[in-house]
């Protein structure tokens, strides 16, 4: 994915933020503990913060939390959901806060848009000494049959590299590095935790259109997409009557402060 197409996906959120604020999946507990395990202080950035989802489990945690996010619809439902979180405008390429200020920086679901030649300066700017970076992402385990299945009917637009436990970690290994220049931050840790989400049909179809691909996708072709992956949960019996568990891990990547 080029520069400008990047950009576009990154974008797309903001058109969907109150679904996306009512779909997407919160982070593992565990995750978040781990990623903070080796911070010299409480105070956590939460970058590229969307609708707050990683925001509260941060403050679940007892983190101090301050939340930073470019798409003003993205930003309007963190602050309606928390309201109580220091929630500002601003992005990972400029972050409003002062040097040193923060003794972690998380982002979830995000890293994979910041373009790092510009965010790792401004991230390690950010840090306080030895402090740490960890992106979390939350994907699907596809070694569950019926998840493997719908990985593949549903297409790369809807559950892309980053979505499944298989190819996550090759696919963000490096991403905390800038394109060019010295590298800012030390060598990469990578775990995943076990993580689950209830579904249902509708509302596994109604997450999986707030993807960025799907987003972007001329409508005609997102109904198409989107029926495609109806069928196929209705004639699963794991998922086609009531509620149940969506299997997933909250894979982590985490590194510090050079």
């Amino acid at each position: 994915m080029d520069h400008n197409e990047r950009a576009v996906h990154a974008s797309s959120f903001g058109t969907a933020a109150a679904a996306y604020a009512e779909h997407r999946p919160d982070y593992a507990r565990a995750a978040v503990a781990w990623a903070l395990q080796a911070a010299p202080g409480p105070r956590v950035l939460d970058l590229g913060a969307g609708t707050g989802k990683l925001t509260g489990t941060l403050l679940a945690s007892g983190a101090e939390v301050v939340a930073v996010e470019p798409d003003p619809a993205m930003l309007a439902e963190l602050r309606r959901g928390l309201p109580g979180v220091r929630a500002l405008a601003g992005s990972a390429e400029a972050i409003p806060l002062p040097d040193g200020s923060v003794d972690a920086v998380l982002a979830g679901n995000a890293m994979h848009w910041f373009d790092m030649s510009v965010a790792g300066p401004e991230i390690a700017r950010v840090l306080a000494p030895g402090g740490v970076l960890a992106g979390l992402w939350n994907v699907m385990d596809e070694q569950v049959p019926w998840v493997e299945g719908l990985a593949r009917v549903s297409g790369s637009a809807a559950i892309g590299p980053r979505d499944t436990l298989a190819s996550w970690r090759a696919v963000t290994a490096e991403m905390h590095l800038p394109r060019s220049g010295a590298p800012r931050f030390g060598s990469p840790e990578q775990s995943a935790f076990p993580h689950g989400q209830r579904r249902t049909a509708d509302s596994l179809v109604a997450t999986l259109a707030t993807r960025a691909g799907m987003l972007v996708m001329p409508e005609e072709e997102r109904e198409t997409a989107l029926g495609r992956i109806r069928g196929y949960l209705a004639g699963r019996p794991e998922t086609a009557d009531g509620e149940f568990t969506l299997p997933m891990l909250t894979g982590v990547l985490r590194v510090r402060r050079l």
